[in-house]
Protein backbone atom coordinates (compact mmCIF):
# COMPACT_ATOMS: atom_id res chain seq x y z
CA UNK A 1 0.00 0.00 0.00
CA UNK A 2 2.48 2.46 0.87
CA UNK A 3 4.48 1.98 -2.21
CA UNK A 4 1.10 2.74 -4.55
CA UNK A 5 0.31 5.43 -1.88
CA UNK A 6 3.27 6.91 -2.75
CA UNK A 7 3.56 6.61 -6.04
CA UNK A 8 0.24 7.89 -6.74
CA UNK A 9 0.43 10.75 -4.25
CA UNK A 10 3.99 11.82 -5.85
CA UNK A 11 2.37 11.62 -9.33
CA UNK A 12 -0.59 14.29 -7.95
CA UNK A 13 1.88 16.96 -6.43
CA UNK A 14 4.60 16.89 -9.58
CA UNK A 15 2.04 18.61 -11.56
CA UNK A 16 0.52 20.97 -9.02
CA UNK A 17 4.24 22.27 -8.40
CA UNK A 18 5.06 22.61 -11.75
CA UNK A 19 2.03 24.02 -12.64
CA UNK A 20 2.74 26.76 -9.27
CA UNK A 21 6.19 27.47 -10.46
CA UNK A 22 4.55 28.35 -13.83
CA UNK A 23 6.46 30.36 -16.11
CA UNK A 24 9.36 31.49 -13.69
CA UNK A 25 10.92 27.82 -14.19
CA UNK A 26 9.07 26.92 -17.08
CA UNK A 27 12.84 27.29 -19.33
CA UNK A 28 14.95 25.78 -16.84
CA UNK A 29 12.82 22.50 -16.07
CA UNK A 30 13.29 20.67 -19.52
CA UNK A 31 17.10 21.04 -19.45
CA UNK A 32 17.43 18.85 -16.48
CA UNK A 33 14.60 16.52 -15.73
CA UNK A 34 15.10 13.89 -17.75
CA UNK A 35 19.23 13.64 -16.25
CA UNK A 36 17.61 13.51 -13.02
CA UNK A 37 15.02 10.99 -14.09
CA UNK A 38 17.63 8.80 -15.88
CA UNK A 39 19.94 8.87 -12.95
CA UNK A 40 17.75 7.76 -10.97
CA UNK A 41 15.90 4.88 -12.19
CA UNK A 42 18.89 3.95 -13.80
CA UNK A 43 20.79 3.43 -10.53
CA UNK A 44 17.82 1.88 -8.67
CA UNK A 45 17.79 -0.43 -11.86
CA UNK A 46 20.71 -1.16 -11.72
CA UNK A 47 20.70 -2.42 -8.14
CA UNK A 48 17.98 -4.50 -8.64
CA UNK A 49 19.86 -6.88 -11.29
CA UNK A 50 23.07 -6.83 -9.68
CA UNK A 51 21.12 -7.99 -5.98
CA UNK A 52 19.05 -10.87 -8.38
CA UNK A 53 22.40 -11.78 -9.77
CA UNK A 54 24.26 -12.10 -6.60
CA UNK A 55 21.62 -13.09 -3.86
CA UNK A 56 24.57 -14.64 -1.91
CA UNK A 57 25.79 -11.46 -1.46
CA UNK A 58 22.54 -9.72 0.10
CA UNK A 59 22.02 -10.71 3.24
CA UNK A 60 18.52 -8.78 3.68
CA UNK A 61 16.50 -7.06 1.22
CA UNK A 62 15.75 -3.81 1.19
CA UNK A 63 12.05 -2.79 1.11
CA UNK A 64 11.41 -0.23 -1.77
CA UNK A 65 8.37 0.82 0.23
CA UNK A 66 10.38 2.42 3.03
CA UNK A 67 12.51 5.30 3.30
CA UNK A 68 15.22 6.54 0.85
CA UNK A 69 14.10 4.13 -1.98
CA UNK A 70 10.82 4.63 -1.79
CA UNK A 71 11.58 8.74 -2.26
CA UNK A 72 13.85 8.22 -5.07
CA UNK A 73 11.41 6.01 -7.15
CA UNK A 74 8.83 8.39 -6.68
CA UNK A 75 10.53 11.33 -7.49
CA UNK A 76 12.26 9.61 -10.63
CA UNK A 77 8.86 8.24 -12.08
CA UNK A 78 7.13 11.48 -11.41
CA UNK A 79 9.24 14.12 -12.64
CA UNK A 80 8.11 14.22 -16.07
CA UNK A 81 5.05 15.17 -14.50
CA UNK A 82 6.62 18.50 -13.02
CA UNK A 83 6.86 19.61 -16.54
CA UNK A 84 3.40 18.89 -17.50
CA UNK A 85 2.26 20.95 -14.32
CA UNK A 86 4.16 23.67 -16.23
CA UNK A 87 2.35 23.28 -19.10
CA UNK A 88 -0.31 23.29 -17.69
CA UNK A 89 0.19 26.87 -16.20
CA UNK A 90 1.43 28.08 -19.46
CA UNK A 91 -1.48 27.25 -21.22
CA UNK A 92 -4.06 28.49 -18.69
CA UNK A 93 -5.47 24.98 -17.80
CA UNK A 94 -6.24 24.13 -13.88
CA UNK A 95 -3.96 21.18 -12.41
CA UNK A 96 -6.78 19.74 -10.02
CA UNK A 97 -8.91 17.75 -12.24
CA UNK A 98 -5.43 16.08 -14.03
CA UNK A 99 -3.52 15.92 -10.71
CA UNK A 100 -5.98 13.49 -9.22
CA UNK A 101 -6.80 11.62 -12.25
CA UNK A 102 -3.11 11.00 -12.52
CA UNK A 103 -2.48 10.48 -8.77
CA UNK A 104 -5.64 8.32 -8.38
CA UNK A 105 -4.96 6.31 -11.56
CA UNK A 106 -1.16 5.50 -10.68
CA UNK A 107 -1.70 4.81 -7.13
CA UNK A 108 -4.44 2.21 -8.20
CA UNK A 109 -2.39 0.72 -10.88
CA UNK A 110 0.34 0.49 -8.68
CA UNK A 111 -1.56 -1.91 -6.54
CA UNK A 112 -3.02 -3.93 -8.51
CA UNK A 113 0.77 -4.55 -9.83
CA UNK A 114 2.06 -5.21 -6.31
CA UNK A 115 -0.65 -7.63 -5.69
CA UNK A 116 -0.59 -9.66 -8.84
CA UNK A 117 3.11 -9.52 -8.01
CA UNK A 118 2.61 -10.84 -4.17
CA UNK A 119 0.12 -13.72 -6.03
CA UNK A 120 3.50 -14.95 -8.96
CA UNK A 121 6.20 -13.92 -6.42
CA UNK A 122 7.11 -17.86 -5.67
CA UNK A 123 7.27 -18.68 -9.49
CA UNK A 124 8.99 -15.56 -11.08
CA UNK A 125 10.26 -13.90 -8.19
CA UNK A 126 14.69 -13.61 -8.97
CA UNK A 127 13.54 -13.09 -12.81
CA UNK A 128 11.28 -10.69 -11.85
CA UNK A 129 14.06 -8.32 -9.82
CA UNK A 130 15.94 -8.95 -13.41
CA UNK A 131 13.03 -7.89 -15.68
CA UNK A 132 11.96 -4.99 -13.08
CA UNK A 133 15.54 -3.45 -12.82
CA UNK A 134 15.75 -3.85 -16.77
CA UNK A 135 12.24 -2.25 -16.70
CA UNK A 136 13.56 1.05 -14.66
CA UNK A 137 16.80 1.33 -16.99
CA UNK A 138 15.01 1.12 -19.89
CA UNK A 139 11.99 4.07 -18.73
CA UNK A 140 15.06 6.01 -17.48
CA UNK A 141 16.72 5.49 -21.14
CA UNK A 142 13.23 6.16 -22.66
CA UNK A 143 13.12 9.72 -21.03
CA UNK A 144 16.16 10.56 -21.74
CA UNK A 145 16.32 9.66 -25.39
CA UNK A 146 13.01 11.55 -25.71
CA UNK A 147 14.65 14.75 -24.28
CA UNK A 148 18.03 14.86 -25.97
CA UNK A 149 16.10 14.44 -29.66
Amino acid sequence: FRLAFHFGLFQFLMPVVGWAAGSVVAEYIPSWDHWISFLLLAGVGGHMIWVALHPEQTTQRSDPSRGLRLILLSTATSLDALAVGVSLALAGISVWTPSLLIGGITGAMCLTAIVLGNRLRAVVARYAELAGGAVLILIGGKILIEHLR
